[in-house]
């Protein structure tokens, strides 16, 4: 017991009517946890953590035990304690509890307990601290029972205003934020989660971040060492569980040079633009750091990633460049940071730039030499140049099965990472350099000796016929809902230049690569793993990049998804109302998996179990304290898209579509 009484500090704790004779209930006084006992008349506090295994006494009940006395028993495993003095059956104190000094006045219940030390610095403050150093300042995720001390070490920066934290409904939500966050910044953020069903829940956003080389940074709780391995409750073998999806998965005990994991674990994630995993037993989060730990950082650990290619490679490059009458350039997204230099390649070569989908927003499509997007989400023009031209300057772009790049045709591969030169096939000129770097020395050495015709008024004609087909298709009303022309228009039309754009899987992300137009706005899509569901967590990802990357401040954030996309995390609209995040959401409502639908019927099978029961999901944004609006009508379209857009935080705009006109 507690009796310096002239030393303590009195904490209000409860009313006098809030615990009924002979029961207990938890309670906190300042950051204490306590159990609060009503017992024979009497009020009495105790530690409210059982010796055991830190049950929760407050959870328990006040029972009779065969010896006819009373007792207090944890919740967890039944240990028994006195309810009064905390101490257990037979009398062995050192198992007993720490009893605190009760005042009972008129206007409550009083626990005083001793001023509270500073706070020590525990081994995870070093390792947020390192990882801040790092760069990596926002976080998203879901505190829990297996990661409190983690939590508390970010709580702490917080406060400072150090990091940026948003609690999110879903694990998987957090992963695809980051991925967002890393798509449009190229650094990564981190996702934080429990043991056990929290941590698997990240993996699905975590591949969609390694598949498509974006930098995350996944920190998971897990169960106390003691308990590790012999199947616990929550107890996974996390390090086996994320082995395939983390270039860098290590736990953190006790021992650990904590600065030094949490250096490894950013620099993998950056360097290797990939996932990098730490877990953290439950235990080990609270231990003191020695008074010589200190946080670690980047200096001196991180060289240029401009990489310039051999005199050979560029020799060689050239000269299928000079053989070329009618070269084109594809642009992949590893050239995303070039989009200048392959600007002044194209017009110096006369050359239609093709894109990637995941590229696409890179040039604007109203640049003279922009010809669209290539492949299944793409356009005519892109179609037509790919299959007249001579030469491929294939420009930090793999050659996925969707985009189309004919391997028969001479090549010529530019990439950062050497493994995807030639990955799928052989290449005529593999090329290992920084594209933007690459381009600067093959122009340099080029000095307007390439003898090409000039496509650019062909790129033009192109355009005109493809822009007449989509005023053409404006005009198609099944009766069913909007078609997609008319929706991509007025989008087209409406979202900012500089917006960002996150997009879902599906038919949406069809016709969003065939009919939006691009000005210079940046687009993030869950590309080699095509996750239904990425665009709104993706977006909350971008949003927060917006708040504390100065490159994108500002910036209007919009997100469009099918109705079957959004279903899958819909509850993370409150988690964009909560913390104010300014995302203006197009939702396209055909009431099924549309695009799954469709490969049904081409595939010759009957349509089974696509359709989908809907709310109206206008309805449920604004019940959430967003704004909704619903649209059936195409001349509505507009109204209701911009002030969708001028709304001051989460915004969705249902608009109902016709599956069938894509």
């Amino acid at each position: 017991m507690v009796d310096a009484l002239d030393e303590l500090v009195w904490h209000w704790v409860a009313d006098k009517e809030s615990i009924a004779e002979g029961r207990v209930r938890s309670v906190s006084a300042g950051t204490k946890s306590l159990a609060l006992v009503h017992f024979s008349g009497c009020f009495a506090a105790m530690d409210n953590h059982c010796p055991h295994q830190g049950g929760p006494l407050g959870e328990g009940s006040i029972e009779t035990g065969v010896d006819g006395k009373c007792w207090l028993r944890c919740p967890w495993h039944g240990w028994d304690f006195d309810p009064l003095t905390g101490s257990p059956p037979g009398g062995h104190e050192d198992t007993g509890q720490q009893t605190y000094p009760v005042r009972v006045s008129d206007d409550g219940i009083y626990v005083g307990l001793l001023a509270e030390p500073e706070r020590a610095t525990t081994v995870t403050d070093i390792m947020v601290e390192t990882m801040l150093n790092w760069g990596v300042k926002t976080v998203f995720g879901i505190v829990g029972h297996s990661n409190l001390g983690l939590a508390d070490a970010m709580r702490v920066q917080e406060q400072r205003g150090n990091l940026s934290y948003f609690a999110v409904r879903h694990e998987a939500a957090a992963a695809f934020a980051c991925s967002g966050y890393a798509k449009l910044t190229g650094s990564p953020a981190a996702c934080l989660a429990i043991a056990g069903p929290g941590a698997t829940n990240l993996l699905t956003g975590l591949w969609d971040a390694k598949v498509d080389r974006a930098p995350v940074l996944a920190l998971t709780g897990q169960v106390q060492v003691q308990v590790m391995g012999p199947g616990a409750f929550q107890d996974i073998d996390l390090h086996a569980a994320f082995a395939p999806v983390a270039q860098f998965s290590q736990p953190v005990l006790r021992d650990s040079d904590h600065a030094e994991l949490m250096s490894l674990a950013c620099k993998n994630a950056i360097v290797n633009r990939d996932v990098a995993h730490l877990i953290f037993p439950d235990n080990v989060q609270t231990i003191e750091a020695g008074e010589t730990a200190a946080a670690s950082g980047p200096a001196g650990r991180l060289g240029h990633p401009k990489i310039t290619p051999p005199a050979e490679d560029v020799d060689a490059a050239l000269a299928e460049i000079l053989m070329a009458k009618r070269p084109i350039i594809v642009a992949g997204y590893g050239a995303r940071e070039s989009a200048d230099e392959i600007l002044s390649l194209a017009e110096e070569l006369q050359a239609p730039i093709l894109t990637t989908f995941k590229a696409k927003g890179i040039i604007p499509d109203s640049h003279p030499n922009a010809a669209g997007v290539l492949g299944r989400s793409g356009t005519p023009i892109a179609s037509w140049f790919m299959n007249e031209c001579d030469l491929i300057l294939a420009l930090g772009s793999s050659f996925s099965d969707h985009t189309g790049i004919e391997p028969s045709k001479p090549i010529v591969q530019v990439d950062f990472d050497r493994m995807q030169l030639g990955k799928s096939h052989p290449v005529t000129v593999p090329v290992w350099g920084d594209v933007g770097a690459t381009i600067e020395i093959i122009r340099n050495r080029l000095g307007g000796a390439a003898h090409v015709i000039d496509q650019v008024p062909e790129i033009a004609a192109r355009w005109s016929i493809w822009r007449e087909e989509k005023k053409r298709r404006l005009t198609e009303d099944q009766g069913k809902g909007i078609n997609s022309a008319t929706i991509f228009a007025e989008l087209s039309s409406l979202v900012p230049d500089d917006a960002i754009l996150a997009v879902d899987v599906g038919n949406n992300t069809y016709s969003f690569g065939r009919y939006f137009e691009c000005a210079r706005q940046s687009v993030l899509m869950s590309g080699y793993l095509g996750s239904i569901g990425f665009a709104f967590s993706a977006a909350m990802g971008a949003w927060a990049a917006t708040q504390d990357d100065e490159l994108h401040y500002g910036r209007k954030v919009v997100s469009i998804s099918g109705d079957g996309g959004f279903g899958q995390y819909l509850a993370e609209f409150t988690t964009a109302v909560q913390f104010g995040m300014n995302i203006t959401h197009i939702l396209l409502n055909n009431g099924e998996l549309g695009k799954i639908s469709k490969e049904q019927r081409g595939g010759e099978f009957p349509v089974w179990q696509t359709t989908l029961s809907n709310p109206s999901f206008a309805a449920y944004a604004k019940l959430c304290g967003g704004f909704g609006r619903k649209v059936t009508n195409p001349v509505d379209l507009g109204t209701a898209i911009s002030a969708a857009l001028e709304y001051d935080g989460p915004a969705l705009v249902e608009i109902i579509t016709d599956a069938e006109l894509i």
